[in-house]
Parts: structure tokens; sequence; C-alpha cells
């Protein structure tokens, strides 16, 4: 676990350092808001047509392979993003780095693989506070290195340093890594054969409460995507800030959330139960997006960035833990990547949608309309366990 923790958050220092700046560097080519939107969704849009791909891959030829194998590619897609110098090259360097992003969901069934189902929720969080540690790291190295002012940043170096990082972890993974998957389940994956897109998807929201599962991660998914793609443009027009304000915003968010997942998610979910936090952190993103709007002052907005951190922090943890506690082990690389593929389309349509509101209704929009959302959630899952005694299971 202390291996793959690593890697994960060696990986994801590398993909944190970019965050912060790709609005800016579509803006430098001429595009719009909507425009952004649509470039940040690339991104996820080649992720959710690899994700069940690699998580299939994983459960025929193992864990360790695919994680190879997408490193290395994240690593290139890196490199041609740092000499993009169009705004076409730009969205095939994100199509590219999408694609081979399958490494997220074969980490999550990696940790399915080796931890037991008391357990899971904590070895869940722990891989969710190596992806908040790399975003502490990284979007504050990222607007270290492309610098202050939107108009003069430095769009290559960051690109190359997460380069340079993917490929650390590639070699530590290749020469480290231990492979979670036994032999003998793998060659009884080996013997069925592929499945179809759609029959994955069919099988998977067929099964009891999963389908429920994934349409809550598509939601909390589709509304943060929303945030993360706006708030740099919403920001340079609230306060003037550039990269390196963003990345420090995005460092601090990143802190708030390895806090919660590695340190406080385990003791939530025993206590609560993972149903009930789930209301939990959707309430707490539906008041957080409601609060960016109206945040005039560096203070204000830090509040509400420290709500939105803990709802998503303590949601997308709680719903991993439910989904693979619903199906068997030989499942869990197929149902964890179908759900990887659920909440990156989340990825897509979110940004788009969230830079639609930008440009037409104005710049405080994706917020109200995520806060909405969010409260139908909250709704819902009311609804669905008020009658639910502290448990793992849903009712």
């Amino acid at each position: 676990m202390h291996i793959l923790f690593l890697i994960v958050f060696i990986d994801l220092v590398g993909f944190g350092i970019i965050i912060p700046l790709l609005p800016f560097f579509a803006e430098h080519f001429q595009a719009s808001p909507a425009t952004v939107g649509l470039v940040m969704a690339t991104y996820s849009l080649a992720q959710f047509i690899a994700a069940p791909f690699w998580g299939r891959t994983s459960d025929r030829i193992g864990r360790r392979p695919v994680l190879l194998m997408t490193l290395g590619g994240a690593a290139a897609s890196y490199v041609l993003l740092g000499f993009a110098d169009s705004l076409w090259l730009l969205i095939v360097a994100r199509a590219l780095g999408g694609f081979m992003a399958g490494n997220i969901s074969t980490a999550f069934a990696y940790v399915a693989d080796i931890t037991t189902p008391e357990n899971r929720a904590k070895g869940m969080g722990i891989v969710g506070a190596a992806f908040g540690l790399g975003f502490i790291a990284g979007p504050a190295i990222g607007g270290i290195l492309a610098g202050p002012d939107p108009l003069t940043a430095n769009f290559q170096l960051p690109a190359l340093a997460a380069a340079g990082l993917s490929l650390v972890a590639l070699i530590m993974a290749f020469f480290v890594l231990k492979e979670s998957l036994p032999d003998d389940v793998r060659k009884t994956l080996a013997a069925k054969p592929p499945e179809k897109r759609m029959a994955q998807f069919r099988d998977a929201l067929g099964k009891p409460n999963v389908g429920l599962l994934i349409g809550l991660s598509f939601v909390a998914t589709f509304v943060f995507a929303g945030m993360e793609t706006t708030f740099a443009m919403w920001s340079e027009r609230r306060f003037g800030w550039g990269p390196q304000q963003n990345g420090y915003l995005f460092a601090f968010v990143g802190i708030l959330a390895a806090t919660i997942q590695g340190g406080l998610i385990g003791r939530l979910a025993k206590k609560f139960g993972e149903a009930r936090l789930i209301v939990q952190g959707a309430a707490a993103l539906a008041i957080g997006m409601l609060m960016i709007p109206f945040s005039d002052t560096l203070p204000m907005l830090l509040a509400a960035m420290v709500i939105v951190a803990y709802g998503f922090s303590i949601i997308t943890p709680s719903l991993n833990s439910l989904i693979s506690l619903q199906v068997g082990r030989e499942e869990q690389g197929g149902i964890m990547g179908v759900s990887r593929s659920a909440t990156t389309m989340a990825r897509v349509i979110g940004p788009a949608w969230a830079g639609m509101l930008f440009s037409v209704l104005g710049m405080d929009w994706p917020y109200f309309g995520g806060a909405l959302l969010m409260m139908g959630v909250v709704y819902f899952g009311i609804r669905r366990l008020k009658n639910a005694p502290p448990s793992r299971a849903i009712p």
C-alpha cells in the first residue's frame, strides 16, 4: 500500500502541475470560456473511452503492466503538451494524456485486491490522500514555474517537469511495485471472452445498488469538475489572479483533501457509515459552491473552498468503497473501470456545461448551477437513507 501511495502521489504531482495552467494556456490561443471548457473536457473524454478498457485489461494481464504502460504514456503526453504551439496541438496532447489515464481506475482496483471489506474505505482513503498530496505540491510547483502573470506565463517548463515526474513514477513502479492480482484469478479472467462496452455498463448498472452509486458519483464529479474548469477564469476576473495564485489555492485544497482522506475518512466511515457520509458530502458541496460567487475577499473564498474540499473529499472515497463492496474480487477491475468511466464522463460534460454557463449567463453561474444539483442529491439522499441505521450497507 505504501509503494502504491508513493507512485500515485508522484504521478499526481505531475498531473497537478498542469491544473492551474490549462485555462490560461487555452486562452493564450484565443479560446473563449466555452472553448476552454471543451479543451478541459478533451482529457476526460479520452479517459472515458479508455477507462473500461484499462480496467478489463488489468483483470486479464494484471495491475502492474497496465500501470507501467499508462505512466509511460502520460510522460509522452506532457512532452507533447510542452511543445504545443496551437490550440489543436494542445487538444491532441490532452487527448493522449486522457487515454493513458487508466492508472487511476487500476490503482483503485489494486487497493481492492489488497484490502479486506472491513478496511476498504481506509484503503481508498489512503489512495485519495495521495491524490490530495499530489494536488498540494503539483499546482504550487506548476504555478511557480509558470509565473503569476497569465500574459507572460511559461507553459513549457511545467509540462516538461510533469513529464519528468511521470518517468520517475514509471521507474519506481517497474522496480518496486508487485503484482496484486493472483495468477489463478488472472487465468480465470483471461479465459473469458472480452465483453463489449455496452455490456460492461449494462452488467455493472444492473447489479444491486451499483447503478445508484455510480449515478451519485457522476453528479458529484460533474459539479466539482465544473468548478475546477472555470475557477481560474473566475479568479482572474474577480481578483486578477494568474497561474501562481491559482496554484497556491489548489495546493491549499490539496492539503485539506489529504488531511481528510488520509486521516479522517476511515474513522468517519466506521462511525457514520459510508451512506451517511455521501449525504453529508453532498450538503457540504452545495454550501461551498453557493458561497463562491459571494466571495469578495480572500478569507471568504478560503472558507468556501474549505467546505467544497471537505464535501468532495468524503463523498468520493465513500462512494468508491461502497461500489467495491457490492461485487466479488474477480469483478473489481471491470466494475471500478466502469465507475471511473462514469465519473470521467462527468468530467467531460461538467466542464463543457460550466464553460457554457460562464460564457452565456455569467461567471457565477457554474457555481449556482452546481449548488442546485447538489441540493437535489441531498434531498434524494435524505429520502433514501432516512430510516437507515449507521451502517456500511445501503438500505
